[in-house]
């Protein structure tokens, strides 16, 4: 059964009924359990628990220690191509959107990376836009082989491949993959991805399997806040990693919470994620799933990742650049969206000091 399926069972769920109906035992009592199911986990996320969240934080802090000790593993992400055939509503690459578009070198990667690992980062992400044309897998395949020379991990988000693309990838030094659903109203998707590959909802949901079979270590999936209502995408992005998890028990999953940052063609959100939405996220995602990898990009303001850190954060990125290139200073090209938090390695990792944790360079499973 692939997570299709299972989402499938919930095509009936009311979820405005079932949240009307959360009373303050439910969610103290969700609170205090030590295995969470699917309706603990809404419970917690309704906005009814907006009123627990001090609670909810602290035991997220008591299990992010249990489980993680007190580490945060930086990384950064290196656009390599800005070209793509899909027509996305809200993303600065869409093909729609008149941007100069760029696909690096091989020659400029490599610049790129000696200037990335010169930072002490030693985990990367690989990312273009989705064009199989522009940067197809053969293309893709040298890329990894050459960030595999200045680094220890390597992540890839890119378009989605079948089973044998992520093989390949992986025989030449890929680790993990990195994809959003974007939303997973199958309806509203439609009406968000009108041209391109990306507008298959059911190969796109299904991606992080395909990467699974193709045995990656790391898979790390997520819902673009904004674009649809708050509770059900960050049920639905839960309930996806609880089955990867089930189902590739050998790989370390992960959830990230991106929201929506300005980008070329001006999207306006029609959904409000506030900063107590991001937290409330948080913390109910540790109490549900112990084990989980929580990601927070620079998507977000130095101040709120400051204090992001303490409730289950276990990954962040810093010095980022989302322009093609961006790290030489040579990028013509607009970034995907806009960078929140500016800071330099060096000051991600001052903050994380201070906060009495310990940055980490290197991701400790890469021997």
């Amino acid at each position: 059964m692939t997570f299709y399926n299972l989402k499938q069972r919930y095509s009936t769920f009311d979820f405005e009924q079932y949240i009307n109906n959360i009373s303050d035992k439910m969610i103290k009592d969700s609170i205090k359990k030590e295995v969470l199911d699917d309706m603990d986990f809404l419970n917690l996320i309704s906005p009814k628990a907006v009123n627990y969240i001090e609670e909810m934080a602290q035991r997220a802090h008591g299990i992010s220690i249990k489980h993680f000790g007190k580490s945060i593993l930086l990384y950064a992400p290196l656009y390599v191509s800005n070209f793509c055939i899909n027509n996305c509503a809200y993303c600065g690459f869409s093909t729609k959107n008149k941007i100069k578009r760029e696909v690096l070198t091989f020659e400029e990667i490599e610049e790129n990376c000696k200037i990335i690992s010169g930072y002490g980062i030693r985990h990367i992400l690989l990312v273009t836009g989705e064009s199989s044309v522009k940067t197809p897998l053969v293309y893709l395949k040298k890329c990894v082989n050459i960030l595999k020379n200045y680094f220890a991990c390597v992540d890839i988000e890119i378009y989605p491949l079948d089973e044998n693309g992520y093989k390949e990838l992986a025989e030449a030094g890929a680790d993990g993959l990195t994809i959003y659903q974007e939303t997973y109203n199958e309806e509203l998707y439609k009406l968000l991805h009108t041209k391109g590959t990306k507008s298959d909802y059911k190969y796109r949901l299904e991606t992080c399997e395909r990467a699974g079979k193709a045995n990656y270590r790391n898979l790390n999936v997520g819902a673009l806040l904004g674009l649809n209502d708050f509770v059900s995408e960050i049920f639905f992005v839960g309930i996806h990693a609880t089955y990867l998890q089930s189902s590739f028990p050998a790989a370390e999953i992960g959830m990230s919470f991106p929201r929506l940052r300005p980008a070329a063609g001006y999207y306006k959100s029609k959904t409000v994620i506030s900063d107590q939405n991001l937290i409330q996220a948080i913390c109910a995602v540790r109490l549900f799933i112990n084990r989980v990898n929580i990601t927070v990009s620079t998507r977000e303001s130095r101040e709120l990742r400051n204090n992001l850190i303490p409730l289950g954060i276990t990954k962040m990125s810093a010095g980022s650049s989302t322009e093609v290139g961006g790290y030489t200073k040579r990028s013509q090209s607009e970034g995907q969206f806009k960078i929140n938090d500016t800071a330099t390695v060096d000051e991600v990792k001052e903050m994380i000091y201070q906060k009495g944790y310990q940055p980490v360079l290197k991701d400790w499973l890469v021997l």
